[in-house]
C-alpha cells in the first residue's frame, strides 16, 4: 500500500515538474508512462468551477503540446483546447495554464458554416470551403480587422490545417456567439471557417493565448500525427 502511494506521488511530481520545465519535454515524449502522466495532470486540473474538458481530447492536446514545446514551435505554457465533438451550444473551448495546471477560461466557440449545423462533422483545408480545420496550431500575431481585435493562426499539420493563414482563418469576436443566439436559433451561429468567440471574452482569450501558444481543435473522427 505504501509503495502504491509513493508511486502515484512520484508520477504526479514528475508530471508537474515536466510541465513547468520546458527543457524536460524530450523526456516526456519518450516516457512509457505518458498516458498515466496525462491522466494525472487531468485529474489534478484546477477547474475554477468550470466544467473540465473530456479526458480523451485533453490527453491528445497535452501530448501534442509536449511535442511542439520540445521542438520550440510554441513558447508559452498555455494550451487552448477546442472540442468539436461537442454541441456548439455548450462551452467547448478551454484555455489552460499548464504552469499552474489551471483552467483560465471556458467559452463558446463557433465552427464554419459548412462544417455542420449544431455539431461539427465536416472539415477542410481548402480556401472558400467555409469549413473549419482541425488539428494543432501555433497562435501568432494580433491585428485589428473588421471584427475588431483578432488573432492569426498558423496550422501545423500538412494537408489538414496548414493553409489556415492563407485562408484567413483567425480567432475573432462575433455577436452570433452568444447564449441569446442559441436561445433564438436552437444552435450557435457559424463562421466562414474562423474560430469566432463571444464579444465579451474575445479580448481576454486573445491576450492570453497570442504569440506562440498551442491551440488544438479536437474531433474523434480525425487523426493528428502530433497526438499519436
Amino acid at each position: 500500500m505504501v509503495l502504491k502511494v509513493l508511486t502515484i506521488a512520484l508520477l504526479f511530481f514528475t508530471s508537474v515538474f515536466f510541465i513547468s520545465n520546458p527543457k524536460s519535454n524530450a523526456i516526456i515524449n519518450r516516457s512509457p508512462n505518458l498516458e498515466t502522466e496525462t491522466r494525472i495532470v487531468y485529474a489534478n486540473l484546477q477547474t475554477n468551477n468550470f466544467v473540465p474538458p473530456q479526458i480523451q481530447s485533453f490527453s491528445e492536446a497535452l501530448i501534442g503540446f509536449y511535442k511542439l514545446k520540445e521542438k520550440g514551435i510554441i513558447k508559452k505554457n498555455i494550451l487552448t483546447l477546442i472540442d468539436f465533438s461537442l454541441s456548439s451550444n455548450v462551452k467547448r473551448l478551454w484555455v489552460i495554464d499548464l504552469t499552474t495546471n489551471t483552467i483560465l477560461v471556458q467559452s463558446l466557440v463557433a465552427h464554419g458554416r459548412n462544417t455542420g449545423e449544431e455539431f461539427a462533422n465536416s472539415f477542410s483545408n481548402n480556401a472558400q470551403s467555409f469549413k473549419s480545420s482541425i488539428g494543432f496550431y501555433a497562435t501568432a500575431e494580433v491585428y485589428s480587422g473588421k471584427h475588431g481585435l483578432s488573432l492569426r493562426l498558423d496550422g501545423l499539420e500538412k494537408g489538414i490545417n496548414d493553409n489556415a493563414r492563407n485562408r484567413g482563418v483567425v480567432m475573432h469576436a462575433a455577436d452570433y456567439v452568444s447564449a441569446s443566439f442559441i436561445k433564438n436559433n436552437k444552435r450557435l451561429g457559424r463562421s466562414q471557417g474562423c474560430l469566432a468567440v463571444p464579444i465579451g471574452l474575445s479580448k481576454e482569450i486573445i491576450t492570453i493565448i497570442k504569440d506562440k501558444s498551442c491551440l488544438f481543435i479536437y474531433h474523434p473522427k480525425s487523426f493528428s500525427s502530433l497526438s499519436s
